[in-house]
């Protein structure tokens, strides 16, 4: 089961609200609607979401403060699988690119050195390889490559601070090495 909860300032400036109410209209699919204007007030988030299961997968779509209220939350009660979409990127400190890095691509058993400045996606692309990506701002997550070893500096706006503690992905179109070698699943 599915459960749907969607909030808006106004039932005016709510988008898709017949897609949803039919896609709602699946019995495995529970919606509830918050409308500020109707409630009088913005989502209690951290109520909307406790009780629920610590193997449930949370998502969230929306502006930055409703989206830092979730992230926070749900990291409050505990909850591991967060998943946010943000409108424009996450403003984060520009990395601190003034060393260089190897990345050694496990899958096409190259090695491609990143020069200071430059991203991991564009070092790779430069050296004639085809990784996905879109964006390259950190917020799609198109580029999501696995670590296969190394320390990486996120500079992304998708991944949890539990996900990033874990190392195990990376936006390679704005994160960095930390040392002076990683190891991608590329």
């Amino acid at each position: 089961p599915v459960e749907l909860v969607y909030c808006a300032r106004s039932r005016k400036e709510a988008a898709f609200v017949d897609a949803i109410e039919a896609l709602a209209r699946d019995k495995s699919i529970e919606l509830s609607w918050h409308f500020d204007d109707e409630k009088g007030a913005p989502p209690d988030l951290a109520k909307l979401l406790a009780g629920r299961g610590d193997d449930s997968h949370y998502y969230c779509c929306g502006p930055t403060p409703m989206l830092d209220a979730f992230e926070r939350g749900c990291e409050q009660l505990g909850y591991a699988n967060v998943h946010i979409e943000r409108f424009a990127a996450v403003q984060v400190e520009a990395p601190a690119a003034t060393q260089s890095c190897v990345v050694a691509c496990a899958k096409s058993k190259r090695e491609v050195e990143v020069p200071a400045g430059k991203s991991i996606l564009d070092s790779l692309i430069d050296a004639g390889l085809d990784p996905d990506h879109s964006c390259k701002e950190g917020v799609c997550g198109a580029c999501e490559t696995a670590v296969i070893e190394g320390e990486v500096d996120h500079h992304d706006g998708i991944l949890t601070k539990a996900e990033r503690a874990a190392n195990k992905t990376m936006m390679i179109c704005v994160s960095r090495c930390k040392g002076a070698r990683l190891v991608l699943d590329i």
